[in-house]
């Protein structure tokens, strides 16, 4: 072939003439080489041709798995369990004014008139009052935190507000066993003094409080 400007003769396939610089038209000639050698079936290795501008020697490296939202810490989480607290409160009254409505202010009246007589069925009567509402209180406690907790919202009212959920090691969505888990683990936080087991959420690694621990359980901030 010759170029179009010159009229120098020019090799088949070569970009630029050699006299005078005009481009030619022509697409260069890469030849392929191989680049990467990978295991084949049977044990065989296998050669892969390409251009080397193309084709990276280099395995690529692993990127590791990161959790979608950073962990919340211990103010955060004592908010939330401060507006956690008067959710209840309020679900707890309801109860009582129910439980007065349908009994009556009336025979409360007389129990607590009657604890100070010789009557010994009184203080019985008030006794088993006293382990119904604490039994009612623990069970709404524990349908409150454990359902909202498993559910899709992943939190409680108070956690909501405030952008937390409660996830798994992975950072996913946890079961209601877990989150029954997680509650009645409380108790065990509960007995640790100086409340040194809802403070390790300040200070330990993940910000998890003992219970956290005991649950295998994550609090994090919604991003």
């Amino acid at each position: 072939m010759f170029c179009s400007k010159c009229g120098a003769q020019v090799a088949e396939g070569t970009a630029f003439c050699g006299a005078c610089g005009q481009p030619t038209g022509g697409v260069p000639h890469v030849a392929a080489t191989p680049t990467v050698a990978v295991g084949g079936a049977g044990g065989n290795t296998v050669a892969v041709y390409g251009n080397s501008d193309s084709v990276s020697p280099y395995a690529p490296a692993a990127v590791p798995v990161t959790l979608p939202s950073p962990y919340a810490g211990f103010w955060l989480r004592l908010l939330a369990h401060i507006i956690d607290d008067v959710v209840m409160g309020v679900m707890f009254g309801v109860f009582v004014l129910i439980v007065v409505a349908i009994v009556g202010v009336g025979y409360f009246r007389t129990m607590l008139e009657g604890m100070n007589g010789e009557d010994a069925t009184v203080p019985a009567a008030f006794i088993g009052i006293m382990l119904l509402v604490g039994s009612v209180s623990v069970v709404a406690g524990w349908l409150y935190y454990a359902w909202m907790e498993s559910s899709q919202y992943q939190g409680t009212l108070g956690k909501m507000a405030l952008g937390l959920t409660v996830t798994d090691l992975q950072g996913r969505r946890v079961t209601f066993a877990r989150a029954s888990g997680r509650f009645f683990s409380k108790i065990i936080t509960g007995l640790i003094p100086l409340a040194i087991g809802y403070i390790m959420a300040g200070f330990t690694e993940k910000k998890q409080a003992l219970h956290d621990m005991i649950a295998s359980c994550l609090v994090l901030r919604k991003t």
